[in-house]
């Protein structure tokens, strides 16, 4: 009886093993809804979401809020009927039947294994006296490069050191998108960012993170003055907020894991910007002190395709 009972305790206490790419390669959506939890067919549709230009956030393989809301803008452009729920119209507008495999092989190179920072403390005066906020291991550095959640891309890759010479399974979102927006509009009660081409043509739509009550987004219309790649942070708590109880003014360097991630989009409002961010998981999660916050990818995306001019509407 102790025997049966330990054994019992140990099958218990075993974690459920995670996705595997045999999970993922063969999901089908067989008109039903969409798995709870974790699923190889969440997977697949986070995939051909991101491939379509309407970033899922992050590709964890979670039914959740961003994925629903990628899909609610989807159905939107498509001219679907939009409830942020996965059927046959959906799936058939994505090319689910005939897309093919959403994952491949990687092999880790010894640029992914460079110019990493050893840790990112969490104090702000902290932060200003290293030399870079940036990656602190190449598994966090190409989960971010493939739109994955980084604890989805260990699982995924188990036996794996993510050593220069190694072979990983990442998902394959296909390459950043190349057009040019005239128009990006803030939807501040979807939490979406949705962008349009001269002729109003949508291009793009990716998920955000907005101001609260006490720190709000603006308002109204506003444009983009400038665009800066890896920038630095100006931590200036006289005009903006007070962090860690540090008052004096100081300047962060730059990095992925900085305050305004790897891009900041300016805006005419003045402090106000678009930017990306250290905890792309939390993005519905968290509110903003004011700008607009996206994950990396989808922010440098983006900087590729505004220019000063282009117009960023507010929309309650």
């Amino acid at each position: 009886m102790r025997a049966l009972t330990l054994t019992a305790f140990i099958i218990a206490a075993t974690p459920a093993l995670g996705l595997t790419q045999d999970d993922i390669d063969g999901a089908a959506f067989d008109g039903g809804a969409l798995p709870d939890g974790q699923s190889g067919l969440t997977v697949k549709l986070q995939v051909l979401l991101d491939r379509a230009g309407v970033s899922p956030g992050i590709i964890d393989g979670y039914k959740g809020g961003m994925s629903e809301s990628a899909i609610r803008g989807f159905e939107e452009r498509e001219g679907l009927a939009v409830d942020g729920v996965l059927d046959a119209d959906v799936w058939s507008a994505l090319g689910g039947d005939s897309a093919g495999a959403v994952l491949m092989d990687y092999t880790v190179t010894e640029d992914d294994a460079a110019n990493l920072t050893e840790s990112i403390p969490d104090n702000v005066a902290e932060k200003a006296e290293l030399d870079a906020l940036g990656y602190t291991s190449v598994s966090e550095k190409l989960a971010e490069r493939f739109h994955m959640d980084e604890d989805f891309l260990k699982a995924l890759n188990p036996d794996v050191g993510f050593a220069v010479g190694d072979t990983i399974t990442v998902a394959d979102v296909g390459d950043r998108l190349e057009a040019q927006v005239a128009r990006v509009e803030v939807r501040k009660s979807t939490q979406r960012a949705v962008t349009f081409d001269a002729d109003g043509n949508q291009i793009s739509n990716y998920p955000v993170a907005i101001g609260s009550d006490e720190t709000p987004s603006p308002e109204g219309t506003v444009e983009v003055t400038a665009v800066a790649m890896d920038p630095t942070y100006s931590y200036r708590p006289d005009v903006n907020f007070e962090a860690d109880g540090v008052k004096e003014a100081l300047t962060l360097p730059p990095g992925a894991n900085g305050p305004v991630g790897s891009v900041w989009i300016d805006l005419s409002e003045p402090t106000y910007g678009l930017h990306g961010t250290d905890t792309p998981a939390a993005l519905f999660q968290n509110e903003s002190h004011g700008c607009v916050r996206f994950t990396n990818w989808d922010v440098e995306e983006l900087a590729y395709m505004v220019s000063a001019g282009v117009t960023v509407e507010f929309i309650e």
